[in-house]
């Protein structure tokens, strides 16, 4: 067309001769992707963790306030488990023999203990600690459940029975729990609470002080 400037592509002598170029880029060895694999992993572990943690604050706050930092300064033994194990694939039963799988109770953070059906001393102070723990995080008692792993046959007395309102309590096989839970070198299973992640992970164990806390003195006061 007169005037214009457009031209075809002919008019431009040698462009359609040019040869492409193609980049050729290496792939990266299995070994370096098999790496770059786990690096990944183990950081979105990290950060599923921090969340956690973040969220789970009020509890881990309260936890270590009332049940590991003593008063006078000492502390009791708390350790973090590693690997982390996940719920086992164990149904127990309830006291009045319902069926209940222990994955079913993630979603929560759990406070297990473990003792035989007849609760001795060391049995009922640990009861007496989850209880006083769930019930002292006020508001945030919801975000916590309390778990008393029942490891025998032995009938657990009526007179307990009151004291474990809002507790979830589990007649599980011992052997099988013992391929979950462990105690410390020298320890026994019924020595430690266990500390459960709300994603199903066992994460901590402690060995709660010997004595119960004492009541504040204003509370001891007024009830005389």
């Amino acid at each position: 067309m007169p005037g214009s400037n457009s031209s075809s592509p002919a008019a431009k002598p040698g462009l359609l001769e040019q040869p492409l170029g193609l980049t050729v880029h290496a792939l990266p060895a299995p070994q370096e992707a098999a790496l770059a694999d786990e690096q990944r992993t183990r950081q979105g572990r990290r950060k599923m963790l921090l969340v956690a943690l973040v969220c789970a604050a009020p509890v881990i706050a309260s936890y270590f306030t009332y049940y590991v930092v003593r008063p006078e300064g000492r502390r009791n033994h708390g350790e973090l488990v590693e690997p982390q194990r996940p719920l086992p694939s164990i149904t127990g039963r309830t006291l009045d023999g319902r069926t209940v799988s222990l994955p079913s109770l993630q979603g929560q953070w759990l406070l297990v203990s473990v003792a035989g059906g007849a609760c001795d001393a060391q049995c009922e102070r640990h009861l007496f600690l989850q209880r006083q723990l769930r019930t002292g995080l006020g508001k945030d008692r919801d975000r916590l459940d309390w778990v008393w792993l029942v490891a025998d046959a032995a009938p657990v007395p009526d007179a307990l029975q009151p004291a474990l309102k809002g507790a979830t309590v589990l007649r599980v096989d011992g052997a099988q729990l013992a391929q979950w839970l462990a105690p410390a070198p020298g320890r026994q299973l019924a020595d430690h609470l266990y500390l459960v992640d709300p994603m199903g992970h066992w994460m901590m164990r402690f060995r709660p002080r010997r004595t119960p806390p004492r009541p504040p003195r204003s509370a001891r006061t007024s009830n005389g």
